[in-house]
């Protein structure tokens, strides 16, 4: 099973691309169906989702092994971010702290702030990064994300020093 893995490394960067695009269309079906606002750090997360899904997209019609391993340290550096990201918000669900949160109410910010100026805000995100709104097998989205951004950067780093036999 390995060997189809990284004896085509191409066939990897697709199965990676295809599972951030699976994230981010689960991300967009609990935010607009189940109701979930993401939060600040999960905007930042998609963000890093879609950097890692459009390099390894494009690094999977690559032909060269140099094209290929600038990709996958390319996407591995993104990975990294995302994964110290979904970190990070783990650590503030499991120790919030006392005063404050990373998000604003999106009605408050339309309210407050002129048009010009909410609009950047909404796309920040307007949930509250402590609170743990879905959780599955007992983990949090920002769990899960950090799970799934590490296998990601553990894959981009086999690809990246495990070098194709030769034909």
């Amino acid at each position: 099973m390995i060997d189809w893995y990284f004896g085509a490394p191409r066939r990897a960067f697709a199965l990676i691309c295809l599972a951030c695009v699976a994230m981010l269309a689960f991300g967009m079906y609990l935010q607009h169906v189940v109701g979930l606002e993401p939060c600040p750090m999960c905007i930042v997360q998609r963000y890093a989702l879609v950097l890692v899904a459009v390099i390894t997209g494009l690094t999977a019609l690559a032909r060269g092994r140099g094209l290929q391993a600038t990709g996958a340290a390319l996407a591995l550096i993104v990975a990294i971010g995302g994964a110290y990201t979904a970190a990070r918000q783990s650590w503030l669900q499991w120790y919030p702290p006392e005063f404050g949160s990373c998000g604003r109410d999106i009605y408050g910010m339309i309210e407050t702030f002129p048009l010009q100026r909410a609009i950047p805000m909404i796309f920040r995100g307007s949930g509250d990064c402590t609170k743990i709104d879905w959780t599955f097998l007992g983990l949090s989205i920002a769990n899960w994300s950090f799970l799934c951004f590490v296998a990601f950067a553990v894959l981009l780093l086999v690809l990246l020093v495990k070098r194709p036999p030769r034909a």
